[in-house]
């Protein structure tokens, strides 16, 4: 099953228009007792999340997990830092390209794989407000012809 493929639960579309994603790892999430059914379910939030490096691991902070409604003593803190499993090859990459300035780790979507909850993280560049602009008309224009592709079908 390739890369980002499966169930899709969740995914951050403020991703692809605050940064350009260069690389794209698949990683599993490290979740406790009811975290799982409420992923299951749909119940997360990616859209401030973020994944930071800390002692040669990959850690997982902001994603919005809420609380189980079936849950009750069980539930855990919906914003808990996570830790994402990675091979040590894809984790050492990562340290050397977060060094260089501008480069960070972003979540972009959560899916299901197997029964395994995972999160396909990208490597990206931040954007600048002028490159966010000429995105927004290059998909503007590409809107406007298809329209008029479809009217010109249409008669």
């Amino acid at each position: 099953m390739p890369k980002g493929s499966g169930k899709q639960l969740a995914q951050n579309k403020k991703a692809y228009h605050d940064f350009f994603i260069e690389q794209t790892f698949e990683a599993g999430i490290v979740l406790k007792g009811t975290e799982i059914k409420a992923i299951r379910a749909a119940r997360v939030n990616l859209k401030d999340a973020f994944a930071k490096i800390e002692n040669g691991e990959v850690y997982l902070h902001n994603l919005h997990v809420s609380p189980y409604e079936q849950g009750n003593q069980f539930n855990h803190d919906p914003l808990r830092t996570r830790k994402l499993l990675l091979h040590k090859k894809e984790i050492s990459k990562l340290i050397g390209e977060t060094k260089v300035t501008g480069y960070t780790i972003v979540p972009l979507k959560m899916y299901l794989k197997n029964g395994f909850a995972k999160v396909l993280i990208g490597l990206g560049k931040g954007k600048k407000q002028y490159d966010k602009r000429d995105d927004l008309k290059k998909k503007e224009a590409k809107r406007d012809i298809e329209r008029a592709f479809r009217d010109r079908q249409k008669m």
